[in-house]
């Protein structure tokens, strides 16, 4: 059976694992289950365009080639039944679905550290956050940021589980989700308070998540929240603040936000 053709600009990739993991999160393909002699034909087909386009691979890309070829050719021979039953043989495909599951666990943590550290330097851009975050009512704690990516890393664990995950046609956007959490807030009375996770829990997708984050925080930035804990490591709660009327007074906020995204 011939491969797939895959439709896309010739990706540069940092190493032979993000290929595989592109081209098996790209079609949606069981990491578990991989059709290896059609993955073996795309990432053959990657490399022979590199050549072609004189752009230099590293080694590794060429050693996992022969990895796949090798595996390929394993689950294609036949074995003898009798040697079976002396010495069963595992799937050809085990080392590799674990090398691509913790390269991937690995990927994921970068990223998340990455959004912290842009989203850290977009909340101090403004100076008096500093005042603003430990400005929490009598009983409050005043809550980091580093306790925000806690309560979101931990939701995104829970939900790897749910059965009807889908991350599919979801285009949300942070404006969307300012305003989403603006109206979250609006009803409630001063002092009130909502539970961050609860907020993130009732998101579809992680992109969704990931969304009312950046939405959190430039919410924040914009001094219309406050986020407290009521003890130490205890859950994180959202609350309007004094400025909340005013940071939505008009929509310019929005509007500059909203093409900040836009870039």
């Amino acid at each position: 059976m011939s491969s797939v053709p895959l439709n896309f600009q010739l990706e540069v990739y940092e190493g032979p694992l993000d290929l595989l993991l592109d081209l098996i999160r790209k079609q949606k393909i069981n990491i578990y289950d991989i059709p290896i002699a059609r993955i073996t034909a795309q990432y053959l087909e990657y490399v022979q365009k590199a050549l072609d386009l004189n752009i230099e691979l590293g080694a590794e890309f060429v050693y996992m080639a022969a990895t796949l070829i090798h595996i390929k050719s394993r689950m294609l021979l036949p074995r003898d039944p009798e040697l079976e039953k002396m010495e069963p043989e595992g799937d050809p495909r085990a080392d590799l679905v674990q090398r691509l599951l913790e390269h991937e666990r690995f990927r994921h943590a970068a990223e998340m550290l990455r959004t912290k550290r842009d989203i850290e330097d977009a909340m101090w851009s403004n100076p008096q956050i500093s005042r603003f975050l430990s400005e929490g009512e009598q009983g409050d704690l005043p809550v980091t940021l580093f306790d925000l990516v806690q309560t979101l890393q931990g939701v995104l664990e829970r939900v790897k589980n749910r059965p009807h995950y889908d991350v599919s046609d979801d285009d949300v956007t942070v404006p969307e989700m300012i305003r989403y959490l603006r109206g979250e807030l609006e009803s409630l009375p001063r002092g009130r308070t909502v539970s961050a996770r609860d907020l993130f829990d009732r998101q579809r997708s992680r992109r969704a998540m990931i969304c009312l984050f950046l939405a959190i925080l430039e919410m924040v930035r914009l001094q219309a929240v406050q986020l407290v804990q009521k003890e130490a490591f205890g859950e994180i709660m959202v609350k309007k603040s004094a400025g909340f009327e005013q940071a939505f007074a008009s929509e310019q906020a929005l509007a500059a936000i909203q093409e900040e995204y836009s870039k």
